[in-house]
């Protein structure tokens, strides 16, 4: 991976380092980290929620990982062309009470030109599993480089 992202036009290599940056990012569960790589007027739709801004993200993401806890994310590269990426995604967390689920998704990104998304929609759909059914076993923070994507996973 670079020091710098890549950005539009994008290329199939680069787009697949984009969906891994975004992985990473998403995976620290850093709010104000993450923030960074949207533009400041970046425009969300998760779920049924919408979000405008950074400080509107950082405020999503901070409740998201609140209530999210042992957080661990796959995503994996569908479709590119020109400044837009398609990602399918699945994670896996706990709630505080102890139950388990893993929610699958798809999301569509619009990049800027200097490569910061612009615009992201986001649809979920959660799975309740039990502890014995979850997959995502690496230490919290980045995926190790050898665990299996969402393909191999079967997801």
């Amino acid at each position: 991976m670079t020091d710098h992202p890549p950005v539009p036009p994008f290329t199939r290599e680069s787009a697949i380092e984009k969906v891994r940056l975004a992985e990473d990012g998403w995976n620290s569960r850093d709010p104000h980290k993450v923030s960074l790589v949207y533009a400041e007027d970046s425009r969300w739709r998760n779920r049924n929620e919408f979000v405008t801004g950074r400080d509107e993200i950082v405020e999503f993401l901070t409740r998201k990982w609140e209530r999210e806890l042992e957080y661990r994310l796959i995503k994996e590269l569908w479709a590119f062309g020109g400044n837009r990426i398609a990602v399918r995604f699945a994670y896996e967390a706990r709630d505080v009470k102890g139950d388990w689920y893993r929610s699958y998704g798809n999301e569509n990104w619009e990049f800027n030109e200097d490569g910061l998304m612009a615009v992201r929609h986001a649809s979920i759909n959660d799975l309740a599993i039990t502890e014995a059914e979850r997959k995502y076993h690496w230490p919290l923070g980045r995926r190790p480089d050898g665990h299996p994507g969402l393909t191999e996973l079967g997801f």
